[in-house]
């Protein structure tokens, strides 16, 4: 009967559009009081300790950094060079729409910023250029995708939190699978757009592009860098981005002046409005879930069920792109992690391993209907129908689909360049 009250609950919320947050505040409280007999002030307890930790500092600056990046002309030179370096290969301009949001990933940290800021770029040239209106689409959404992967990640920040991962080895567990994934979408753009005039290979316009973008380009090398030279942390990394995105744009490009850094600081706010309580009340349900065993049950249950490995992570698989198919990337992992990491880990999958598995399917998430995140803020950002977005973005999935299983598969990808 308790059970049955916590789901009436949910529904009758959810009937009543109520906020997706305040719905899980109840349902999470309804879980401490009720199923659990616990109290109230552990629940509150729980919040605070949440949200009350170092690790979850990279999150607002690596989403700040990106907001000033993109207000600014970072991205805009950054494209600059990549259009110059890709211009001798046919479909080039499609190529270095997704470098572009290679690149710009690897400062980013965030899918929809990356999208965003190339897509408001490249989608009028490559359209000028006379490439397919599909193609462009698609090209740009899922180039947007790389953002989740390619480190820094917010995603990966989130599931480390979450985790207790190292974010610094997800970080570097992301670089091979973002490398594939990226080729494997350039290597499209270039097949399909094969028949396309090439243009000659300009080097006075790349050697212009370079000097216009040299401090676009050195970000990602001095980020990357650092991690994984272990010169600073993943906190101190989201500390350099933004502080030198912050000195490029004021007062070396003087793009942007103080009224601007003021409006991209509350616009980072809100969402982190957004975000930090979402994080909280799931961190307080693994919680009291862990306190009562629910993981390792769950463990149990499926081991005695499936017992071999690559069935149990195909179903994993299975579950985690329905579920990014209605559940946004930060609530399914705040959510889900601990539920799936420990019946994953039984199977004999590493939690870094794991990690980027479950990233890179959610990544997917981004690309299908009905709540794919870069679809419904395409259709705001380039003024494009739902149905003509997802056409779009279909070539591209089943790409990511074929990357997913080789990741999967091979786990090497993930783990090649941790240090044993």
């Amino acid at each position: 009967m308790s059970v049955l009250g916590l789901v009436l609950i949910i529904v009758v919320l959810l009937l009543m559009r109520v906020n997706i947050i305040l719905v899980l505040a109840a349902a999470t409280a309804y879980i401490h009081v009720v199923l659990a007999g616990s109290k109230m002030e552990f629940y509150y307890a729980d919040i605070w300790q949440a949200i009350d930790r170092e690790v979850l500092l990279p999150i607002p600056l690596f989403m700040l950094a990106g907001a000033v990046m993109t207000k600014g002309s970072l991205a805009d030179r950054l494209i600059q060079i990549m259009v110059a370096l890709t211009a001798p290969i046919k479909g080039g301009l499609g190529v270095a729409a997704i470098l572009s949001c290679s690149a710009f990933a690897a400062i980013s940290g965030s899918s929809t910023v990356t999208m965003l800021a190339i897509g408001s770029i490249m989608y009028p040239a490559l359209l000028k250029e006379g490439y397919d209106k599909k193609f462009a689409l698609g090209a740009l959404c899922a180039g947007g995708t790389l953002g989740m992967i390619i480190p820094p990640s917010i995603p990966m920040i989130l599931y480390g939190v979450v985790t207790e991962t190292n974010v610094i080895h997800l970080f570097l567990a992301g670089v091979l699978p973002g490398l594939l994934l990226a080729s494997m979408m350039a290597g499209y753009a270039f097949w399909v757009n094969r028949h396309r005039a090439s243009h000659r290979w300009d080097i006075d316009r790349i050697v212009v592009a370079v000097k216009r973008g040299i401090f676009a380009l050195a970000l990602p090398v001095i980020l990357l860098g650092g991690i994984y030279s272990g010169y600073f942390t993943a906190t101190e990394s989201a500390v350099v981005v933004l502080a030198y995105a912050l000195v490029i744009e004021l007062f070396i490009h003087r793009d942007l002046n103080f009224r601007d850094i003021v409006t991209v600081t509350l616009d980072t706010t809100k969402l982190l409005g957004t975000l930090l309580p979402l994080l909280a009340i799931a961190a307080s349900l693994n919680a009291i879930l862990e306190f009562d065993g629910v993981p390792e049950r769950l463990v149990e249950a499926v081991t005695a069920t499936v017992q071999d490995k690559w069935l149990t992570i195909i179903a994993i698989n299975a579950v985690l792109l329905v579920i990014g198919c209605f559940v946004e990337v930060i609530s399914a992992i705040v959510i889900l992690s601990n539920i799936l990491l420990p019946i994953a880990e039984a199977q004999g999958f590493d939690p870094v391993h794991f990690g980027v598995i479950m990233i890179v399917n959610l990544e997917i998430g981004f690309l299908t209907p009905p709540i794919g995140l870069n679809i419904l803020i395409a259709m705001v950002a380039f003024r494009e129908s739902f149905g003509l977005l997802v056409r779009s973005v279909l070539p591209f999935l089943a790409i990511m689909v074929i990357a997913l299983a080789i990741i999967t598969a091979v786990p090497w990808l993930s783990m090649a360049l941790i240090p044993q």
